[in-house]
């Protein structure tokens, strides 16, 4: 919100300050984009006729779109590709007739060119990638000018998972002076910090595009967590025709505010360039004060204190929205994550959009940045489900690997090395997965017809190369999948710290065979075991889990169209699992009871082993139900109908799980836990009676009049004393009406093939969730939602505050 609140306010001081006062102007490119699924010829010239197009706004991802078919692929959730044109015609301000006018894109999937007023830009392959296109040559200022984007991804079966299609992440406008910052150019560091004093130190590469050598001034403002200017640095230089210079300057800071995830500080660094006096750029750049190293002994350790790395893996989609999400939407997930007792992400198996560095930086989160998933082979793509029938062999990023994994994982490092959160770079996801595609000796089912694992630890050393010379203050990491092959390749020896996927059976052997190797999980499962030998042994740095949410793709089978083994669901409600980690991750008293059911419905079923979490089993025909009780209570009581059924604890019971067997009464059965302090926590499940009415719950109800905020917007069923109503066969329409649009319904259930654009779903397990997007004009917002035999439910949300 901050954030967000800060840009609202330059946008406003854009639009009352003419344009050639401003040194750097950044403008959102969002919105008013014409749109075309298909090829078209002649889409980049100015004059091209697009009126019939369709006008939409950016993010925008169109594979979500369209329909879910068994004729397309399991691994990108049974979703079309397609090739799509975008376009746009905007005003070039004539005082911008001296500026260098750019257009940044933070991602497009993919294989994106772009075009000015009929001339080609060039483009970017990778999906993920953030890059620049310099309209300058081509502008025509004062006029009229027009952008064409062409997306070509024709083939469904071109990832592990879905990763959507489209420009999926903010545009952006910017022009500069000639003599400006160059993109990515700051670069700030802390290389010794203590409680007392910190080092500092800033890079700062600044360009000349001016035909004739002039002379600057560069300063450097320090700010405080709390907005106290602290340091003032100053440099002098000439910088040649067409040239660059790069500038470093180092002070300390006294008492410094150390940024951890307990305590999230963060400075702020203005970067002021002057001419004659003159301000010619201006930008502002946040970065964290902390140290944090891997160590062979004691794991992670953040400002001399070692740290548990509790993290989850994390994919692009948010369900129904696809890959095209929302800031808020974003930010919400990542406030769950931390809210239970998560402080790690790791970005599978891509870089994310900067948004999101910065929200983990504020947020206090933990970050594994990684770059590829595929280097020079292709993977298997699995057509009719996750490990069912026989696999594409169709290239994802190997089909660009030669041509742009240098400057792909040099732009990934560059623009994300500011970020305090940051603790990891890691070249590559399952490289090494046994024979896909490469095989060696040590593999169980070793096919010399295969290429040679031996590849990789060829490559590794470029990649490794290629971070480091961008950023030495943190280790190069990969996630690996085939530990004894990459062991006797030399692939972990590349490696400044190794990541294990999965492989439990390999902890034991290496921690004895090398007691210089610094360990951690870099994907596990949800098996406690891993939790276990985190807790226990020091020298294993932590774990990331597979995964945070359910996601799009990876889907075992038809009709499923996507992984349902996270702790939260596509919706962001936390499953069962996702309880049973809290337990173990927070620090805040909590408890959670749930009811085992006879066979879980899917091959993961709702929750953790098939748990419901309510108390509607008139019709079960078991006599007794199998109750477990997680919670971090020093112990816990369960309750039928206000009677004792026994206390338990859970430090003394297996796997930390507290069980019951219970026959089932209606009524209320409730957990009581008891803290260490005395202090208790409850939950209880409450038989439900019959449906009455859709209960409405918004995580808020302002929204920033940006054409961007959303709100999360529960339904729930209940009854008439507003208990959940646990019925999936309860569908609901929903609409909006005002200052506002309905971005997405989605209710969790990954085996319901209802079109992801669809306004009309059923609820799953009594809920859904809607998310409702706010105009760019201010009003209220009208949020209505209808079920067959049911009052009509109504929520009134706001753009743009109070009026």
């Amino acid at each position: 919100m901050r954030a967000r609140i800060i840009l609202v306010f330059l946008l406003m001081l854009a639009q009352t300050v003419p344009a050639s006062t401003i040194p750097r102007v950044v403008q959102p490119f969002d919105f008013d984009w014409r749109f075309h699924l298909g090829d078209v010829p002649g889409a980049p010239a100015p004059q091209f006729p697009d009126g019939n197009w369709r006008v939409l706004n950016v993010p925008h991802d169109f594979s979500r779109e369209g329909n879910f078919s068994q004729t397309n692929a399991s691994c990108t959730a049974f979703l079309p590709g397609g090739i799509g044109w975008y376009r746009k015609a905007f005003l070039v301000p004539a005082e911008w007739r001296d500026k260098v006018v750019h257009l940044r894109f933070d991602g497009v999937s993919m294989r994106s060119q772009v075009w000015i007023n009929g001339h080609p830009l060039g483009g970017w392959p990778y999906a993920y990638s953030t890059f620049d296109s310099d309209l300058t040559p081509y502008l025509d200022f004062g006029e009229t000018n027009v952008v064409a984007v062409r997306v070509d991804r024709p083939a469904a079966d071109d990832s592990r998972w879905y990763s959507g299609s489209g420009i999926e992440r903010h545009v952006w406008l910017i022009a500069m002076e000639k003599i400006h910052v160059t993109q990515n150019g700051i670069y700030i560091t802390t290389p010794a910090v203590a409680t007392d004093k910190a080092q500092i130190a800033i890079q700062t590469r600044i360009q000349n595009e001016a035909p004739t050598g002039a002379p600057v001034e560069l300063t450097t403002e320090i700010f405080s967590p709390n907005g106290k200017r602290i340091l003032v640095l100053t440099n002098a230089a000439v910088i040649a025709a067409n040239g660059e210079n790069n500038f470093t300057q180092t002070d300390e800071i006294i008492a410094p505010k150390l940024w951890s995830p307990d305590t999230p500080s963060l400075y702020t660094a203005v970067t002021s360039i002057r001419k004659g006096g003159k301000v010619v750029d201006r930008l502002q750049t946040q970065f964290g004060i902390r140290s944090a190293i891997f160590d062979a002994q004691r794991g992670f350790i953040l400002n001399g204190e070692p740290l548990k790395i509790k993290g989850v893996c994390l994919h692009d989609d948010a369900g129904a929205l696809g890959c095209a999400v929302p800031d808020a939407t974003l930010e919400r997930r990542l406030v769950l994550l931390k809210g239970m007792g998560c402080n790690a992400i790791r970005c599978s198996h891509n870089p994310k959009a900067p948004e999101f560095y910065e929200m983990c930086d504020r947020q206090g989160l933990l970050v594994m940045d990684e770059a590829f998933d595929e280097w020079t082979g292709a993977k298997n793509k699995w057509i009719e489900g996750w490990n069912t029938g026989t696999p594409s062999r169709h290239p994802g990023y190997s089909e660009f690997f030669a041509e742009w994994s240098d400057r792909d994982l040099r732009e990934m490092v560059l623009r994300d090395r500011n970020h305090p959160c940051i603790i990891l770079w890691s070249i590559g996801n399952e490289i090494d997965y046994p024979g896909d595609p490469y095989s060696y000796p040590t593999d169980q089912n070793y096919d010399t017809n295969k290429p040679s694992a031996r590849i990789l630890a060829q490559t590794a050393p470029r990649l490794a190369a290629d971070v480091r010379e961008c950023d030495r203050s943190r280790p190069v990491t990969a996630a690996l999948a085939n530990i004894p092959a990459s062991d006797a390749t030399g692939l972990a020896d590349a490696l400044d710290v190794v990541g294990y996927n999965y492989q439990f059976e390999q902890y034991a052997k290496d921690l004895a065979r090398y007691p210089d190797r610094k360990f951690f999980g870099s994907e596990t499962g949800m098996e406690l075991n891993y939790a276990e030998l985190c807790a226990t042994n020091p020298r294993v740095a932590g774990q990331f889990l597979w995964a945070g949410f359910d996601y799009l793709g990876e889907a075992r089978r038809w009709p499923l169209h996507g992984f349902e083994g996270g702790l939260f669901d596509s919706c962001g409600f936390e499953n069962p699992r996702g309880y049973l980690r809290e337990s173990l991750w927070s620090e805040k008293p909590m408890v959670f009871a749930a009811v085992a059911t006879p066979s879980p419905p899917g091959l993961f079923g709702r929750g953790f082993f098939g748990m419901e979490s309510h108390w509607n089993w008139a019709g079960d025909p078991r006599r007794e139900l199998p109750v477990v009780v997680y919670s971090n209570c020093k112990s816990v009581e369960l309750f039928l109908n206000g009677r004792s059924l026994g206390k338990k604890t859970p430090a003394e019971s297996p796997n930390w799980i507290c069980r019951w067997q219970v026959a089932f009464q209606p009524g209320e059965l409730k957990a009581v836990g008891t803290a260490a302090d005395g202090k208790t926590v409850s939950d209880s499940l409450i038989t439900a009676g019959k449906a009455a009415r859709l209960e409405l719950i918004p995580d808020r109800t302002w929204l920033a009049a940006d054409g961007q905020d959303v709100a999360h917007v529960e339904i729930r069923l209940v009854d008439d004393k507003g208990v959940l109503v646990p019925n999936d066969k309860v569908a609901c329409s929903v609409e909006t009406d005002g200052a506002g649009q309905l971005l997405a319904v989605d209710n969790g259930n990954q085996a319901d093939t209802t079109p992801l654009s669809a306004s009309a779903r059923a609820l799953y397990h009594g809920r859904a969730l809607a998310i409702v997007q706010s105009a760019q004009h201010r009003g209220s917002i009208v949020l209505k939602v209808s079920a067959p035999g049911l009052p009509e439910a109504k929520l009134r949300l706001r753009s743009g505050g109070i009026f």
